[in-house]
């Protein structure tokens, strides 16, 4: 059984579409893996001066914070910190990338696998450090995940595709994710890939999609556009039917997190 570490850049993750995920199945992800997980480490701004000033605030973030450490993981805060810069504008600055990264290292030395998340690509070299270490390092990212991040790491899992580690939103229940791997322009179709379970391999790749059933803001798109949304790879929301045998998409539009 291999040995995991977990460590969240928690601010990146939640400026990108993860608020609101689920830790537990963060760990259950890890687990998913074949790994005991040995460290649990989120990364968080604090803003004492503004929970000094605002109440309700300061007992929103308190019971947020309680929550992550209910659910088995070490909160190591990083102060806001506000500067002047030369115009005389106030810059607020809290990066925990530093901690993050001296930590990982730190304790990978016990470690067999870790699970980065961010979609940073300043943590590139981190990755290369654990990997020339012997460690398998994974990422967990939402939006704007650097694309020399995403190729670095052993595996990449979206966590807009991870099943039940975001709240439904409203009227979405029953709704799909997942990307265009293959599609054939001239005839205007394509197949689908969607995940699963929290395994590596637990994804389907065979839910039918034509042209027909894809909509953007409402109005059809041509056969160009289309095929473009495989290249690049835009994550789609769709209803699943079965049609002649098969599982086949409906209702297709582009996913946006941000509503």
């Amino acid at each position: 059984m291999l040995k995991a570490g977990i460590f969240l850049d928690m601010n990146n993750l939640m400026r990108n579409g993860g608020w609101g995920l689920r830790y537990d199945v963060v760990k259950d992800l890890v687990t998913a893996q074949g790994t005991t997980v040995l460290r649990a480490n989120s990364y968080m701004a604090v803003d004492r001066e503004r929970e000094g000033q605002d109440l309700d605030y300061r007992q929103r973030l308190e019971a947020y914070r309680s929550a992550i450490r209910r659910n088995g993981y070490h909160l190591v805060p990083k102060e806001v910190k506000r500067y002047r810069d030369a115009d005389g504008e106030v810059v607020t600055k809290a990066n925990a990338d530093l901690d993050l990264a001296v930590d990982a290292m730190l304790q990978s030395e016990n470690l067999d696998y870790i699970l980065l998340g961010t979609g940073d690509g300043d943590f590139l070299r981190l990755v290369r450090a654990l990997q020339s270490h012997g460690k398998r390092v994974d990422l967990l990212s939402f939006d704007n995940t650097s694309t020399e991040l995403r190729q670095e790491v052993d595996n990449h899992f979206s966590g807009f595709l991870i099943p039940g580690l975001l709240p439904n939103r409203e009227g979405a229940e029953q709704r799909r994710r997942g990307y265009l791997h293959f599609a054939d322009e001239k005839r205007g179709f394509g197949f689908l890939t969607v995940r699963t379970g929290l395994g590596v391999g637990d994804l389907s790749d065979d839910i039918f999609c034509h042209i027909r059933d894809f909509t953007r803001e409402g109005q059809p798109v041509d056969n160009l556009t289309f095929a473009a949304l495989r290249t690049r790879h835009i994550l789609l929301e769709f209803d699943v039917v079965e049609a002649e045998g098969r599982p086949k998409a409906i209702n297709v539009v582009e996913f946006r997190w941000r509503v």
